[in-house]
């Protein structure tokens, strides 16, 4: 048996394994080492005995003390619900009006609208409610169904277009594409409604004869549009005569809506969302655009 080669500055003893001319140590580990892994294996151990952890098949073992995330979870979302009871059984009750004066009540109604917005509004209005090309802005006051409280909760419950039996009906007739109007016809109409909300504008600037499109917008357009074209929210009918435009307010914009026709569209929320639900999506609404009351 070979003598161990030792450390002549600390006294260890050698692997015998060596790189480059440095020698490995055959030390100790380290107490505070050894000291760490019993206290984590005894850790474990308890647990393992307090503790779900061992699956047996078909269950499970389930540990001295019963813990189960199912019922603390479940026991969890009883207990919001209870401390939600208190005031969304105030929104459910109360008129929009005594919920908008109380700014506690307010702020509870923005906390969860705004999750609400969010998880049901926002993929075709934005997260700012901001809307785009199609999709209305609802932080301003254009509003084609109204804005009154009782006209948006409306509009959430049956939607435009949708499948509910009493769902809003708007359609904007294709006047070219499906031969109503002649294009020079549907120009001078163009032109009529762009200077509507453009007054001033040149007529050199405008590719139709707005004088002449007044006379096309009242033989065919202000039956839905009105004589005045401010629109008609019985209708869907938008304010022709503001700069708020859900297609684009230039001439080109108009001109594609007058030839091919609109036809939103807007789910029907009746059967997704709870009354109290979409009354606090009303008011989350009326909120973002400080809007009609």
């Amino acid at each position: 048996m070979g003598l161990i080669e030792r450390d002549p500055h600390t006294g260890h003893g050698t692997t015998g394994h060596e790189w480059n001319g440095i020698k490995e140590l055959n030390t100790a580990v380290p107490w505070a080492v050894w000291a760490f892994l019993i206290a984590a294996f005894a850790f474990a151990l308890t647990w393992w005995i307090l503790m779900p952890a061992w699956p047996l098949g078909t269950t499970y073992t389930k540990g001295l003390l019963g813990a189960d995330e199912r019922q603390t979870v479940a026991a969890g979302l009883r207990t919001a619900a209870e401390r939600r009871a208190d005031w969304t059984g105030r929104i459910e009750k109360e008129r929009f009006s005594a919920i908008r004066s109380d700014p506690a009540l307010m702020r509870d109604v923005r906390q969860a609208g705004h999750a609400l917005f969010g998880d049901n509004c926002a993929a075709c209005h934005g997260v700012g409610a901001k809307g785009g090309p199609g999709f209305p802005d609802l932080t301003d006051k254009a509003w084609l169904w109204g804005g009154s409280p009782d006209a948006i909760l409306q509009t959430l419950r049956v939607g435009v277009n949708s499948e509910h039996v009493d769902s809003r009906v708007s359609q904007m007739p294709a006047w070219g594409r499906d031969g109503m109007l002649k294009d020079d016809a549907i120009r001078n109409a163009v032109a009529y409604v762009y200077s509507l909300s453009h007054p001033g504008t040149a007529k050199e600037a405008l590719s139709g004869d707005a004088a002449a499109g007044k006379a096309v917008f009242s033989a065919n357009c202000s039956a839905c549009h009105g004589a005045s074209a401010k629109g008609n929210t019985q209708m869907g009918a938008p304010d022709l005569t503001d700069r708020f435009w859900l297609y684009g307010g230039d001439e080109a914009s108009i001109y594609e809506s007058v030839y091919n026709g609109r036809q939103g569209h807007m789910p029907t929320w009746d059967k997704r969302l709870t009354p109290v639900e979409r009354k606090i999506l009303t008011l989350y609404i009326l909120y973002l655009g400080r809007g009609a009351r």
